[in-house]
């Protein structure tokens, strides 16, 4: 580690800061118009007072803006809903009970996790900055309470960078902190003169630099954070001065992308800059709209100068002056203007603004359920909505997929995760999405079950009973269960169903035993009379 110096990540800190300095202007603009307070393009304006906005002249965007980031926080990641699950890539042991039943423990230990740290409270300013911006970034740091916490990082705050594979390995994030946390966090390492402002003055801040990238000097077998995969650093900007010098196995940080290009560094796409033209237009047309009511409510007036210190009376049926002439006040402009077409259209431009964030789509369920539909037709309409929604929520899932296998590896690490049996070690660990848009691409396979049962057992019931062997019941039991997205607890396993089919085939076996035991001894009875019981009876069969 001795290779690495301030002056080399100061370097490469100017490297990814000229790039960023290239969307700078775009991601101002987008926030004037739709976040104009979430933006920290200078670190040292953390306490900066509110300035407010002259651009925001209609609540649209913004309104559209919340509905945005509400609709995806239900539809994608409802806190209240099974969203994920945990499963095995190897076929052979999709139906392996041991490997279900731990695969449902994990799911419950993770949620658990998530909900008990800051992940859910986090999500609502991911998805308004991933909607406006395009991207959005999130530290993840272990933690002894809650094993993870969660840091939604300011937009123009940080910079990043990819590899040659598209995926991000390097991340820059300038802050400021107080004198008192550099303390408590960094200790010894902490100049003497910010000890002493951290008695005297613990509130005062201090730049400081944090970068993570890939190790040069990565030693597999080391037991030396230093030489771990990724290499973390912390330098105070004032004294150019390494504060920290670690490192990690897994990258910290998580990057929300709205989508992929390979030779991009930042996304270029978004619903804040798809939406951004007609945002302008729109307060363009507000404005108009003002002049036209204001000239309808208080117009410009023309008159003779005689009367001009006379005071117009706005009651209705007041007495007006005239001058000798017979000549009056009158508005200026005689033309009406068109206040309601103006409207229609300023009307349709905040539904456009609206329908580039999906409010159209996310509202459709309020609006269904409101009309007395079925909880069936509401799902239908909301599976519908979501597949509107796939290329934005895969870009999602990507970033989660992250995000709970960082969490798995911490469980793993910590020990609150039972280790898998030996046989099982080398099966490969996969993480598979199961919200709105997976279940209502499974529906047809269950409504496909449905149908394909119902009609054997039509065609068995008419014409030839036997007809219904042809059903594999556990099978089907087994696969609608998978489509369902039932946990898998709830399922009795195939091994428990063979040994009740033996327990009941036994039990059957000794009834019909002992029935034909009884039909025995009346047949014998019968021979032998009401009177011919014990010896007399083996005697007449020639037993004794």
């Amino acid at each position: 580690m001795t290779f690495y110096t301030v002056e080399y990540f100061q370097k490469r800190k100017k490297e990814m800061e000229d790039i960023f300095n290239v969307i700078k202007p775009d991601l101002q603009e987008l926030a004037d118009y739709f976040m104009p307070r979430s933006v920290q393009f200078i670190a040292r304006n953390t306490r900066k007072p509110i300035v407010k906005n002259r651009k925001i002249i209609d609540s649209t965007p913004l309104i559209a803006l919340r509905n945005f980031s509400s609709g995806m926080m239900s539809g994608a990641t409802s806190p209240t809903n099974r969203w994920f699950k945990t499963t095995f890539s190897n076929i052979d042991l999709a139906n392996d009970f041991y490997l279900k039943n731990w695969c449902a423990k994990q799911e419950e230990l993770t949620r658990r996790i998530l909900y008990s740290s800051n992940f859910y409270q986090c999500l609502p300013e991911i998805y308004k900055q991933l909607g406006v911006f395009g991207f959005s970034a999130v530290g993840i740091e272990p933690d002894y309470d809650n094993v993870v916490n969660f840091k939604v990082l300011p937009i123009g705050s940080y910079y990043y960078a990819k590899n040659s594979q598209g995926k991000i390995d390097t991340f820059c994030r300038v802050y400021m902190e107080t004198a008192k946390n550099i303390v408590e966090k960094f200790g010894d390492t902490v100049p003497a003169e910010i000890v002493e402002c951290a008695k005297q003055n613990p509130l005062k801040l201090f730049e400081l630099t944090h970068f993570v990238e890939k190790n040069k000097y990565h030693k597999p077998k080391s037991l030396s954070s230093k030489f771990s995969k990724f290499v973390s650093v912390v330098i105070l900007s004032s004294k150019n001065q390494f504060l920290s010098i670690k490192g990690f196995s897994k990258f910290p940080f998580v990057v929300f992308e709205a989508s992929s290009c390979c030779n991009c560094d930042y996304p270029q796409d978004s619903a804040g800059i798809n939406a951004l033209a007609d945002v302008k237009q729109l307060m363009t047309m507000v404005k108009e709209y003002a002049k036209a009511v204001k000239k309808i409510v208080c117009p410009t007036y023309k008159g003779p100068a005689s009367l001009k210190n006379k005071k117009l009376a706005d009651v209705p049926g007041a007495y007006i002056e005239e001058d000798e002439n017979g000549r009056g006040i009158s508005p200026v402009y005689e033309v009406n203007p068109r206040v309601l077409e103006l409207k229609q259209e300023k009307d349709e431009l905040k539904q456009i603004i609206k329908e580039h964030f999906y409010n159209d789509l996310f509202a459709m369920i309020l609006s269904t359920a409101e009309r007395g539909r079925t909880a069936t037709e509401v799902n239908e309409l909301k599976e519908e909505k979501m597949v509107l929604l796939s290329p934005l929520l895969e870009q999602i899932h990507c970033s989660l997929r992250q995000i709970l296998s960082w969490i798995y590896d911490e469980q793993i690490r910590v020990g609150i995760l039972p280790p898998l049996k030996k046989e099982y070690q080398n099966c490969r660990f996969e993480i598979e999405f199961v919200s709105s848009l997976a279940q209502a691409q499974k529906v047809i396979n269950i409504a496909s079950i449905e149908r394909f049962t119902t009609f054997v057992s039509n065609i068995a019931n008419s014409i030839d009973p036997i007809l219904k062997s042809k059903l594999n019941g556990e099978k089907i039991i087994e696969d609608y269960a998978t489509f369902a997205n039932i946990n898998p607890t709830q399922i009795v396993p195939s091994d428990e169903i063979e040994k009740i089919r033996q327990e009941l085939k036994n039990s059957q076996n000794q009834i019909n035993q002992m029935q034909v035991l009884k039909d025995g001894s009346q047949i014998i009875q019968n021979m032998g009379g009401v009177d011919s019981y014990g010896s007399d009876l083996l005697a007449r069969f020639g037993v004794i």
